[in-house]
């Protein structure tokens, strides 16, 4: 599932900075993916676009922006739920010059 920002957000943008696909917005600002504006999805707070968030599959065993969250509010977004190999896949379209070896870091996969 994409990662959700609640508004317990203080606005310090510490997740943003170590979010690898820059899903991460501002609050208020329009998200962008492949070339196209999108409307804000939040007008206070950070929000994450889920259609950029890979949860960090592929880049990390662990989500950045809530290891990075002073307030523990990046959570899985319960309503969108997804499978490892649909953010792999992600990752892999948004980072076509990026090698994902088939033992990719993915919290999936954490023991």
């Amino acid at each position: 599932m994409a990662t959700l920002i609640t508004e317990e957000c203080i606005n310090c943008g510490a997740c943003a900075r170590r979010c690898p696909n820059n899903a991460i917005y501002e609050g208020g600002a329009p998200w962008e993916l492949d070339g196209v504006s999108n409307p804000a999805l939040a007008p206070d707070v950070y929000y994450i676009a889920p259609e950029k968030c890979t949860e960090c599959v592929g880049f990390f065993d662990h989500e950045e922006c809530a290891a990075a969250c002073p307030v523990d509010c990046c959570i899985p977004d319960p309503d969108i739920p997804e499978e490892e190999s649909a953010l792999i896949a992600r990752a892999r379209r948004m980072h076509p010059d990026t090698d994902f070896p088939e033992d990719y870091p993915s919290r999936f996969r954490k023991s």
